[in-house]
Formats: structure tokens, sequence, C-alpha cells
């Protein structure tokens, strides 16, 4: 089981560094930085992503990094997930569908001291993954000119997290990352024409980088039954080392000579400060119910694009805004006793909800606020050795829509594998 394990967490390193960039096909990722993932497991997916004050010694909450303290001195935790989904796509009187795959997450925790938890793993941060096109009349001709959308890449991070409980009930975190990853996007112009000029425009950018995200969490104890738990996060905003650039290609169809040109904006991409915070309440071990709220402050950064009034290719202050998110999240298991009777009293079941505002702006207006309805079921594998261990299902259905832009439904299912072995157990012989 162990060499099982350890090939797992090597498998999915790199699966994931192949695969992190296939997640996504919505137009809107040709915006910013990409869709922004919310980077959450199968045992919280489930509640829509909810994790401020999610602590437990048997799940991964690399959100949350002061949770890492919880996990006991036996554990050896690896989770790793994988998810499907379908997407309509709708603008006026037009509807299309479309599905995507993608291998998300690999994380895993373990202590290597009393109340001193350790974490690494590898997650998504953005993906871009766009392709279309559309079609028009030039004036009042048969004459035709074709504009073709398309982009691919995506951000990632792998990341080495500790948590450690300074005093009873009260613990701090932290996670560095290796942050990395690209872009590529283009716009070809074409003419039914064959006089017409070909042109192509591509955005490209190459990101390597560091992260930094601190937690804090703290537990009351209201009586035997119930605990309330506080937790709190924290991400340095900064820029990434990227220096994006703009290439414009102009081909001559009747001669054949092609023409280029290369603006590069040195410095000109970064991630923005993150604050968050929210409550969990949990009863008898039973009933957790909880909510968060998360600040991403990216109307503070500078985005480049082309000024339509010089041509030039710059940093301007108003492409990004402030992005607010709530999410609220259950969890109920009837009975928190592993080896209880009934199975499926030993299930966890859960609901959760969200909101988010957008991080950028399409053509000075807002783009899409996303709202998201999940629900889900933790399903115990149990055997003689291991009663511990987790299937995580959730169905999570999401909605993107802005005024006079594309509308966006998604029905998304995420199977998460959650190994929590007994590693570190001393076996006697007698």
């Amino acid at each position: 089981m162990k060499r099982f394990l350890l090939g797992s967490i090597l498998l999915g390193f790199g699966t994931m560094s192949m695969v992190a960039q296939s997640g996504t096909k919505s137009p809107y990722s040709q915006y910013g930085l990409g869709i922004l993932s919310d980077q959450s497991q199968g045992f919280n997916r489930g509640m829509s992503g909810l994790f401020q004050g999610l602590r437990s010694g048997n799940q991964v909450n690399m959100q949350n990094p002061a949770s890492y303290s919880a996990v006991d001195s036996l554990s050896m935790i690896v989770d790793l997930g994988v998810s499907g989904q379908i997407t309509n796509f709708k603008e006026g009187g037009a509807s299309v569908n479309a599905k995507t795959a993608n291998f998300e997450y690999i994380t895993a925790l373990f202590r290597v001291f009393p109340k001193f938890g350790v974490s690494i793993g590898l997650v998504p941060y953005t993906n871009v993954g766009y392709s279309y096109s559309t079609t028009q009349h030039i004036g009042t001709s048969s004459t035709t000119s074709t504009m073709s959308f398309e982009g691919k890449g995506g951000l990632r991070q792998v990341y080495l997290g500790l948590g450690y409980e300074f005093f009873k009930g009260f613990s701090l975190g932290a996670n560095v990352s290796y942050f990395w990853g690209d872009y590529d996007r283009s716009i070809t112009v074409l003419s039914s024409e064959s006089y017409v000029n070909t042109l192509t425009k591509s955005y490209e950018a190459d990101i390597s980088s560091y992260k930094l995200d601190f937690g804090a969490q703290y537990q009351w104890q209201l009586s035997k039954r119930d605990l309330l738990t506080f937790g709190a996060t924290f991400g340095l905003g900064h820029k990434v080392g990227a220096d994006p650039t703009l290439s414009v290609m102009n081909i001559d169809t009747q001669t054949g000579v092609t023409s280029l040109s290369v603006d590069t904006v040195y410095n000109g991409l970064s991630i923005p400060m993150t604050i968050g915070g929210g409550i969990a309440y949990s009863r008898n071990k039973s009933l957790t119910i909880g909510a968060d709220y998360q600040l991403m402050r990216w109307g503070a950064e500078s985005f480049p694009v082309v000024n339509e009034n010089t041509n030039d290719y710059e940093l301007v202050n108003n492409y990004y805004k402030d992005r607010h998110k709530v999410t609220v999240g259950a969890d109920w298991i009837p009975n928190p006793n592993p080896l209880a009777r009934g199975f499926l009293k030993r299930i966890h079941y859960r609901i959760g909800a969200s909101y988010a505002t957008p991080y950028y702006k399409i053509n000075g207006q807002d783009g899409p606020r996303e709202m998201t309805v999940s629900a889900g079921f933790g399903i115990p594998l149990v055997n003689s050795w291991n009663n511990r261990s987790v299937l995580n299902v959730s169905f999570q259905w999401a909605n993107q829509s802005a005024k006079n832009l594309v509308t966006e439904n998604s029905f998304r299912v995420t199977i998460g594998l959650t190994f929590n072995e007994r590693w570190f157990a001393k076996w006697k012989v007698d």
C-alpha cells in the first residue's frame, strides 16, 4: 500500500503537469490570467469550496494551512482528484455544448512533530482554453471577414505547507509555492477575398515566480458537543516576473511578403493580495455548517492591453476589479463512528452554494459573475486494516453570466480519493 501511495503521488504530479491546462473551453478565459480555480478538493467541493473554518485530521485543507496541525501522529494522508464537466454556452439565439475533463489536484499531509503538520501538493490557479470564430459581411458587399480566437495555457502551483498549534485551539500555517505557467492567445483575421491581407495578433507570456499564503484558525469549545472554529487567510500580492508580448504578423496574400512587429511589456503581470475569513460550527462531530468570505484585490493590479488611442501595448490600471466571494456549506454524517453499523449512517452528506463577482472588465463593462450550487457525498472505504480512507463525490452546477455577453451553465462532477494510512504506527508482534 505504501508503494501504491508513493506511486500515486508521483503519477499525480507528472500527470497534472501535462494536463493542468485542459480544464476549460470558456471564451472568458481569454481575459486576465484566465478562469480562476477555486482550489477546492474532494471533501469540500460538495460544499462549494467552503474552507476557512474546516479543520480535520482526516483531510488535507490546503486552502487554510493552519489546519495542517490537526493531523495525528500516525497518519499519512494523500488526496487526489479528477473532474469532468459539460458546459452549455448561450448567446442570443445560438447555443452550443462542450465537454472537458481534468486531473485537478494532488496533495499530501503528515505530522513531523507534535502539533506540527506538513503538506505538499500540486494545484491549479487558472486555466486558459478556448477556440471560436465570428464571420460578418463587409458593408453591403458579398465579401466576408472571419475572426478566429484561440487560446491555451494556465497557471499552477506546487507548494510546501507547514501548520503549527501554538497553544490549545490556536494554529498558524503557511504555504510556500513555486508558481508557474503560460498563456498563448491569438486573433486571426481572414477575408474571403484573396487580395486582402491576413492579420494575426498573438499575446504570449511565460510565468515563473513564487506564491506565499498564510492561515490562522482558532477553535472555541462552546460545550462538550459544540465547537466553533474561526479561520482567516492572507495571500501576498506581487509581480510575477513575466514579460508579456504582443506579436502582430501581416501577410500580403498577393506577394507572400510577411511583416512582423513585437511589443513587450516588461514585468507586466501580477497576482493580487487576497484576504479571507470564515466560521464553522460543529455539533457532536456529526453536523458542520460554515460560511466564508474572500476578497481578491485585483483592482490594485494592472494588465497589458492595446491602447485604442495610441495603438501602444501598455499597462492599464482600470482593467481589473476587486473580486468578492461568499460561500456557505454544510456537512452531515449521521454517525461519525467509522465502525458504526449501517453503511448509510457513515456517509458524509454535503451541500453548499457560492457567489463571486468578476475580476476583470470586458469592453468597459463588468465581466460575468459566478453562482454555484453543490452537493456531494463522502463514502467511507473500510476494511480490516483501514477505516479512515474516503471516496468523495461531488456534483456542482455553475452559472456565469453578464449583460449582453455569453451565458455559461456548467454541470461538473468531481471524484476525489483520500488515502488515510497509518504509516507511522508501531506494530507489536506477540
